[in-house]
Parts: C-alpha cells; structure tokens; sequence
C-alpha cells in the first residue's frame, strides 16, 4: 500500500514543530517538506497542498484560509489548527469523542478543523451534559482555565524564558478580560448553548498542561442531580475510549495540578463537589489533546488506521 503523503503548511510555528515530531519518524507517512526560503512562495506552497493526501494548517487564521483557497486536488483532507473555520459551513469539528457519530463524520471528511485547546476542555465536560439533558442550554455556565506559556505560541514562550524578564511573569496572569475569547463562537455552538459562558483564561509560568473546570450549583439544574449522577453522566459518555476518560469519583485527592498530564495526549476529566455544587474539571496538554495531538488522532481517523497511531 503507498504510504499517505502528508504537507505541513505552517511547519516551524509552535503547532506544526509538535505534529512533526508526533509523526516525522513513523514509516508508514511520507513527509512533504518545502524549502525553507520557499515557505512563503504562493505557487511553491500551490504545489505541496495539492501534492498531499493530508495537509496540516499551522497558520494564523488569514494564512489559513488563503491556503485552503490553493487546494484544487478534490482529494486532499485539510486538518485546520487555526480559528479560521471551527465554526464554519462544510467543515466537520475534530474532536472525536464528541458524540456516536463524530468519528464516522471526520473520517468522511476532507475539510476538519482541529478544536481550540481551551474549548476542548470545556467542550468535554459540558457538551456530554448537555446532549444527556443535565445541562440546560441556557444554564449561565462559568469557566475557567489554566494554561502552561506554551499555548501562547514562539512568541509567548520566548518571553517567558528570556533572561531578566519581567517580574509579573512569575504569577498567574488572568487574560481575554474582554470576555470576548476566540475561543467562545466554538464552545457555544459545539455544546449547542443558547449563550456563550463567563469564560477566563488564565496563563502561568510552567511550559505546557492543562486544567479546564466548569463550575456548577446542582440546584440549578433539572432533577437537581447530584455529583455522583454528573460524574455517572460523564463517565457513561467516555466509557471505553482510549484517550479521553474519566477518573473515579474521589480519587484525586484535595488538589489538581495543571500540568499532571503534560507529555502525553491524553484527557483526564476530575468530577469534584457535593450535593449543592459541582466542578467537572479537564486536564490535558495544550499542545497534545489541545493541539498536534489531536490533529495527529484526526488523522489517523481519515486515513482509517488506529487513531492512537504515533501517540500512545
């Protein structure tokens, strides 16, 4: 069988370093790298695109749609890790365990857009309440998330490596104070809320990880379910998938750490609470399950091979 041709357009940005490093070494792949002082030539990326059986888009959202209007092979599977279409007409949303039939949806699918790492946090713990009917789409849900600098790009991690930095830099820093995060349009549409949450993000000075928490008050929600049922909910949602799971109730002790599941491309969702108040509480790797991880799982999916491929 001839191996997948795969082009990663973007290969030098945070994103594309990571996918190449999940799959650069595997032998069933033939990677498709442009010259270095051509990765900016129009006609010479033309030609990659559309030489590929699987391109990866590591681009801001404008590189990315430029790119995607250089296709012109009907065959060629665009995996988008941009912004630029995760909500858009025609392109199917990355992020398998969503629901029955997500897996079928992207392995038909030659346009995918790879989740955001916040919303794959957020999207984990609430779209499954939601598609049970224990969340109402209108619940005023509240989120927040921390982050490793990482996520922030080439950018981000070299001002927070630099020598003699900024002294702010050695606390959390809260951002996307505007309530306005590009992140948002994805939650509320992928969990289908008739609102967008009260969402903060929140960076600190650690390289990469996770901790995504809903917070909720079981009153507030239909037959006031206890934390049990929630966790009962979630852990029924995620029963026998491999890189997504749910820990038992109670066995995380008194406190979670962001980056316990940094290096791999797993997601942990941690119920926690009482009767009265809920937190559901993603931890993964923003750039594994949050990024190139992910991208690497949707792959595999297209192609029709294990999706754990490269990453377990």
């Amino acid at each position: 069988m001839a191996k997948a041709k795969v082009y990663i357009d973007g290969q030098s940005g945070t994103t594309g370093l990571q996918i190449f490093d999940r799959i650069g070494a595997r032998d069933d792949l033939e990677m498709l790298r442009i010259d270095e002082d051509k990765r900016h030539d129009l006609d010479e990326r033309r030609k990659f695109i559309n030489a590929a059986d699987i391109v990866f888009l590591c681009l801001p959202d404008a590189g990315a749609i430029e790119a995607v209007s250089l296709v012109e092979n009907p065959d060629v599977c665009i995996i988008d890790a941009s912004t630029a279409h995760r909500t858009a007409d025609g392109w199917t949303y990355g992020f398998p365990e969503l629901n029955p039939g997500q897996r079928a949806a992207i392995a038909a699918s030659k346009r995918v857009a790879n989740p955001g790492c916040h919303a794959t946090g957020f999207i984990s713990t609430t779209a499954p309440l939601v598609q049970a009917g224990l969340l109402p789409a209108d619940y005023p849900l509240t989120c927040f998330s921390l982050t490793g600098y990482s996520g922030g790009g080439k950018g981000m991690i070299a001002n927070y490596e630099a020598e003699g930095r900024p002294t702010s830099l050695d606390a959390p820093g809260i951002y996307g104070l505007s309530l306005e995060h590009k992140h948002l349009p994805e939650m509320q549409k992928v969990c289908g809320l008739a609102t967008a949450p009260v969402f903060l993000p929140v960076v600190d000075d650690y390289y990469k990880g996770m901790a995504t928490s809903i917070m909720l008050h079981n009153a507030l929600l239909p037959g006031s379910p206890t934390t049990a049922e929630i966790h009962a909910c979630l852990s029924a949602h995620y029963a026998g998938q491999r890189l997504v799971s749910v820990a038992p109730l109670g066995s995380q002790g008194s406190t979670l750490y962001a980056n316990e599941l940094a290096g791999t491309n797993e997601l942990r969702i941690v119920v926690c609470g009482n009767d009265e108040r809920t937190t559901a509480t993603a931890l993964f790797d923003n750039l594994g399950k949050g990024a190139s991880g992910a991208a690497v799982q949707n792959m595999n999916i297209v192609l029709g091979i294990d999706e754990t491929t490269g990453l377990v």
